[in-house]
């Protein structure tokens, strides 16, 4: 059965003709919050906050060097952040902050269509910096006077990943509902979660790299008359036995961040091998693309997917300077460089293109595009 329903999707996906409509991205749009603050400012903070805890405190100021990031937006003004000092407090306030950006970035992914929030027939909604039942699309239903028969799936737990994944899952949706439009929203406010009496490398790199915001992304279904790229094919790949690489170790004091090293590593072992298998399933091969949506994971991390897939000539431009401007957002991350390819950086009509991200399981997400 499974190598029907492959067999299946291949013919399906390479059955292309010019008049052919298909699952299409149709809009992206992001929001930030309102305090920014150039990377020196967030360093000096730090380093005053943990100035009487660091055994080294030159490893902060290499850390945050090495980073790749001018600055961050952070949901709070930096002086309230003193204030948060438990889990719950932390998590009303990404609760609040979560529907206010939310909107906010599924309004500007809306705007070029033309479609009315109460068009949206399914609401994908993920994030990993913070929790809510009622969940956040369920807010956003009441807040947006969105159809009271929405079909909304939130997903906890994916992280970085999640922005490719959740791309490929509304994708699914209006391949089943092909006259229908779904959003997927990414949340994230990563400056919640940094534990203050953390002192790991692992929470050092974090306060140094992730930062705040949202990012909203329209898929439409073939019915729907709107241009944008072509979604071709997507492909999931889960690594076996690689839990402890990336990923939160949870409890009363909220979210800790679990970073191992061998992060660039694993990239560089499965990342060329995942785009690669995708590409060959549909008839094309590496050499075929020409355009690279790729997670902002770091320097190294970016480094790493750069060296998997043979990219040396500025092809992820697009993703180290959303990673210089913004940090890594987590799942948000990647719709960012999305966004800023679909509105600013087009590449030329039929080019082939991959969208990529990577996360906790350890795992991956590829998305075709043809543009």
């Amino acid at each position: 059965m499974y190598r029907a329903a492959r067999f299946a999707s291949s013919k399906e996906t390479r059955d292309w003709s010019p008049g052919r409509k298909i699952m299409r991205i149709v809009g992206a749009g992001s929001a930030f919050p309102r305090n920014y603050y150039p990377q020196e400012v967030l360093l000096a903070a730090l380093r005053e906050y943990w100035k009487d805890s660091l055994p080294n405190p030159r490893i902060l100021d290499q850390l945050h060097a090495n980073a790749g990031v001018d600055g961050r937006y952070l949901v709070l003004p930096l002086q309230c952040y003193y204030d948060l000092n438990t889990f719950g407090q932390s998590n009303r306030v990404w609760i609040e902050a979560a529907q206010e950006l939310g909107e906010q970035a599924i309004c500007r992914a809306l705007a070029p269509t033309g479609l009315k929030p109460e068009q949206i027939g399914a609401l994908f909604f993920v994030s990993v910096t913070g929790v809510a039942s009622p969940s956040i699309d369920a807010r956003l239903v009441n807040r947006m006077k969105l159809s009271p028969n929405i079909r909304r799936t939130p997903i906890f737990g994916l992280g970085c990943v999640a922005g490719a994944a959740g791309v490929a899952r509304a994708a699914d949706y209006v391949r089943a509902y092909p006259e229908q439009v779904a959003v997927l929203l990414s949340v994230e406010l990563c400056s919640l979660t940094l534990q203050k009496d953390d002192l790991t490398i692992a929470n050092l790199i974090s306060s140094g790299l992730f930062g705040d915001g949202a990012a909203a992304v329209v898929v439409a279904g073939a019915e729907v008359d709107l241009p944008g790229p072509q979604i071709l094919a997507t492909r999931s790949v889960f690594y076996p036995d690689t839990e402890d690489v990336m990923g939160w170790d949870i409890s009363e004091k909220g979210f800790r961040i679990v970073l191992s090293r061998e992060v660039p590593d694993v990239v560089r072992r499965h990342l060329g091998e995942d785009v690669d298998t995708l590409l060959a399933e549909h008839g094309f091969k590496r050499s075929d693309l020409g355009s690279f949506v790729l997670h902002t994971g770091g320097p190294k991390v970016l480094e790493a997917a750069e060296d998997a897939l043979g990219l040396h000539n500025g092809e992820a431009k697009v993703s180290w300077d959303c990673l210089r401007r913004m940090g890594n957002l987590s799942s948000a991350s990647v719709l960012m460089v999305l966004e800023e390819v679909f509105m600013r950086r087009r590449p030329a009509p039929g080019t082939l293109g991959v969208m990529a991200a990577l996360g906790p399981g350890f795992c991956s997400e590829v998305v075709l595009l043809r543009w």
